[in-house]
């Protein structure tokens, strides 16, 4: 049984790590005078836009931004494509 409890655990450790990271690329604004940004964040919960969603509203919001929406979520295989596009959000929030 001890065994058994063991490699449970063991597996249990190990699942987290072999996920894969999640992204997800967004648009938000800021008024008074209009600036708008394109953005790409990595995200810490659930890879789903929900998450994002739930993830950048309140960090955005620190910076005076307001999320407009995130247009979805992505693995490490779209990362690159999207650096230039993000510039300096790449990854900020």
């Amino acid at each position: 049984m001890k065994i058994l409890s063991y490699t449970f655990m063991t597996f249990c450790l190990t699942a987290g790590a072999a996920q894969a990271d999640c992204y997800a690329d967004y648009k938000a604004k800021q008024d008074d005078p209009l600036r708008l940004h394109y953005g790409v964040t990595q995200v810490r919960d659930a890879c789903s836009v929900r998450s994002a969603e739930d993830q950048l509203r309140a960090a955005l919001r620190a910076d005076g931004w307001e999320l407009l929406n995130v247009l979805g979520v992505f693995d490490d295989a779209g990362l690159q494509e999207r650096r230039d596009s993000a510039g300096d959000y790449f990854l900020r929030y």
